[in-house]
């Protein structure tokens, strides 16, 4: 049968208090260091494990970050995990990763579930149904910062961590009327999505910037999944004003709709230009890879994200005064 060993069979092991072991075991500067090595190695030769609840209910850190994903099969998402991952564990941290698989209640029940627990702090990339914050708004009157990143919230004030997304599809306009296109069209991803608005004013902004031709029908939503963004695709070439380029919420949407076109003997690249987001490792794997991607330095978005949530989760620190960081991308031509 299971047992749990406590700091009872601790202290009786050792002939000492309760509150020497809790103490010694807290790093309580009033306990001395030949007791403190003798309560550590007890503790590690019976295998004892601290108890979070124990841990939170007498208000110590648990040490534990959560983080919450749409999903960890997508490399931006594992980059910026991974540069995050080691700046928190430089200061003693481990992280809790939960996939939101871009649902709503998944990353509600994550959420809870980070609360049981009392995690130190918590980083999230929004799931793409998500339509409120209050979880989020709980979590901070619980006094844990919450920090945002990529897929940041609209119209809630918060911590966040993004991109500069409007500038790169600005550059991206630029660079394909360059290449002498005429019809741009964007599929884009979820509408209630803050990134989704920032990929649509910059598509925007940048054809009128540049007196290009614009039209509602070039413009498509997908929720990121390969067979709403081949839908997307389909639904261009079927109407009446077909691109001549198209305009990504990222490279998997890129590579879903290129795929589309083979489908339909069109050259991606050749006879539709093909330009996206993120510039992913996987792009080199292609043997045709959208001829441009803007660049997310997911890099040093995991760090931005790791330093503003380190600095919050400091005694004393203000986590309601909130804010927002921009990493600066940069327009990649394969």
């Amino acid at each position: 049968m299971k047992t749990e060993v406590n700091i009872k069979a601790i202290a009786e092991a050792l002939n000492v208090s309760i509150s020497t072991v809790s103490r010694a075991l807290r790093n309580n500067p009033r306990i001395g260091v030949k007791t403190k090595e003798r309560v550590l190695a007890k503790a590690a030769e019976l295998k004892y494990v601290a108890n979070p609840a124990t841990m939170f209910l007498h208000g110590k850190n648990t040490n534990v970050v959560g983080v919450i994903v749409p999903s960890l099969s997508e490399e931006f998402f594992f980059s910026v995990i991974k540069h995050l991952e080691d700046e928190v564990e430089s200061e003693g941290y481990s992280i809790f990763v939960v996939q939101s698989r871009d649902e709503k209640l998944r990353q509600n029940n994550a959420i809870d579930l980070f609360l049981k627990y009392r995690v130190d702090g918590i980083v999230v990339s929004l799931a793409a149904e998500t339509n409120n914050y209050e979880k989020f708004k709980k979590v901070e009157d619980f006094g844990i910062p919450v920090v945002f990143f990529d897929r940041v919230p609209r119209s809630f004030s918060s911590h966040q961590i993004k991109c500069g997304i409007e500038q790169g599809a600005k550059e991206t306009m630029a660079f394909l009327k360059a290449k002498n296109r005429k019809k741009i069209a964007l599929i884009n991803g979820p509408s209630n999505l803050a990134a989704s608005d920032d990929r649509l004013n910059g598509y925007l902004k940048g054809l009128k910037e540049l007196n290009m031709f614009s039209s509602p029908t070039l413009i498509k939503s997908c929720d990121l999944t390969k067979t709403s963004a081949a839908e997307a695709m389909k639904s261009l070439l079927l109407q009446e004003i077909v691109p001549d380029a198209v305009f990504t919420f990222n490279d998997y949407v890129a590579l879903y709709a290129m795929q589309e076109c083979k489908k339909n003997n069109i050259a991606p690249n050749k006879d539709i230009l093909f330009s996206s987001y993120a510039n992913l490792p996987i792009t080199t794997l292609m043997d045709n890879p959208p001829l441009t991607s803007v660049e997310q330095f997911p890099d040093k978005i995991g760090i931005e994200t790791a330093n503003l949530l380190l600095s919050l989760m400091k005694e004393g620190a203000d986590i309601k005064n909130h804010q927002s960081i921009v990493v600066e991308t940069k327009l990649v031509v394969h």
